[in-house]
């Protein structure tokens, strides 16, 4: 049965579970967007090469600002983004965004200097930020009933945490028979394909009609999210997840390949582990929710976070340590912060859901950029311990902030009205 379509006039309150399902639609989408998810992730590694070719010994300057410019994309474009195409219709505004990545990728082999990569990068981060937050809006209406929702939830995170790591190994299998202009071809082929795939989806149309200035609607997702105690809970709860995050894609090269003296393999290990860990998390999530509300979710795995930071500090002095530092790291961290998609349906205005996505979206991309900074900061400064130490304190501070600002009295929907 095909979705209905919401707007502005029957948006007023947060979209009740029906349980009504198109999981045939569902599915297309949910391919489409892994096939996009292994597209980007594939599409990233080769760029690295193809900078080398581009800039030599500056290939490193090209692509860190490259990535730095992605990074932006995520924080600060995607909330004006979502802004500027909430009125459009969801099936033609997904199909144009990945027509979008993979004509960036077909330009990619023919730019000749670094400044048309960086617009190309820019362009493809904010089109990738634009169609996770849409895809986020639009699952709810395929999926309407509680359990199936959640699955979906799990099967995204999963799904994300098996391209963090297949990629880098799928990018290595083809470019040991193609160049990285290779590479890009075949992924731009790979987001034709996804977007073949949404075109023979049911989605529903526009969500929400255009109101207010642009700058207004910009503010609202923040706003929203200052608002309502669940969500002003959520801002603290990211920060806990970025000092874990930060700590683990920032220090474990350095750990294991620098203070251990082990190979480029033992590395990979150990980003593994932090997958399993999350994988782990995103599982136990579909029982956990049929019982226990969010907020207690999320807090038990943001206390887990911030007793893994602690822990590393006396464990992860060895190889074997940190690997199980990894998996306690990596489980509560998708334990904290997984179940914030199933918060945001449950307490959100349809018309406003694509933008507090977005506003998510840019918190924890931006809390990232300033934990990269800070974990490899301390790392370098201050060593390895009292790294773990700081911000397993930051994380903590960050927790107990999150039970402040969101108290277990709240069940109602917070969001449902805009503030000011």
């Amino acid at each position: 049965m095909p979705p209905s379509t919401h707007g502005d006039a029957d948006g007023d309150l947060p979209l009740p579970w029906s349980g009504a399902a198109d999981k045939a639609s569902y599915y297309r989408l949910f391919v489409a967007y892994v096939m996009a998810l292994f597209a980007t992730g594939v599409a990233t590694v080769a760029l690295a090469l193809f900078a080398y070719g581009l800039a030599g010994e500056g290939a490193g300057t090209v692509l860190g600002t490259a990535l730095s410019l992605k990074a932006l994309a995520y924080v600060v474009g995607a909330p004006v983004a979502a802004a500027l195409t909430l009125h459009l219709r969801r099936k033609p505004l997904l199909i144009t965004l990945d027509l979008l990545r993979a004509g960036g990728l077909l330009l990619l082999p023919f730019v000749t200097a670094p400044w048309q990569v960086f617009i190309i990068v820019f362009v493809f981060s904010l089109a990738s930020a634009v169609f996770t937050q849409t895809y986020q809006t639009v699952v709810p209406y395929l999926l309407a009933r509680r359990e199936d929702y959640t699955k979906s939830i799990a099967r995204s995170r999963i799904a994300t945490e098996l391209e963090s790591s297949l990629s880098p190994l799928l990018a290595a299998g083809l470019l040991l028979v193609v160049t990285s202009r290779g590479v890009f071809v075949g992924m731009a082929v790979v987001f034709l394909i996804s977007a073949w795939l949404i075109g023979r989806a049911t989605l529903p149309g526009t969500l929400a009609q255009r109101s207010g200035s642009l700058a207004m609607r910009i503010l609202r997702g923040p706003r929203l999210f200052l608002a309502a105690p669940d969500l002003r809970g959520l801002i603290a709860l990211n920060l806990v997840v970025a000092c874990v995050t930060a700590m683990v894609l920032v220090n474990t090269v350095v750990l294991v390949q620098g203070d251990f003296g082990l190979e480029r393999r033992a590395s990979a290990l150990a980003f593994a582990a932090f997958g399993v860990g999350s994988i782990l998390g995103a599982v136990t999530l579909i029982p956990s929710l049929r019982i226990l509300p969010e907020r207690a979710i999320m807090l038990a795995g943001a206390a887990l976070a911030c007793l893994g930071l602690f822990g590393g500090a006396v464990l992860a002095t060895g190889y074997p340590g940190l690997l199980g530092v990894w998996v306690v790291l990596g489980l509560g961290t998708s334990v904290a912060l997984t179940p914030a998609t199933f918060l945001i349906r449950r307490v959100a205005r349809p018309r406003d859901s694509q933008l507090l996505f977005a506003a998510q979206l840019a918190l924890a991309n931006g809390f990232l950029l300033v934990g990269y900074s800070a974990a490899g900061w301390l790392g370098a400064v201050h060593g390895m311990t009292p790294t773990f130490l700081v911000l397993g304190v930051v994380a903590t501070l960050g927790t107990v902030a999150a039970g402040k600002l969101w108290p277990p009295a709240v069940t109602e929907p917070a969001a449902g009205s805009p503030p000011g």
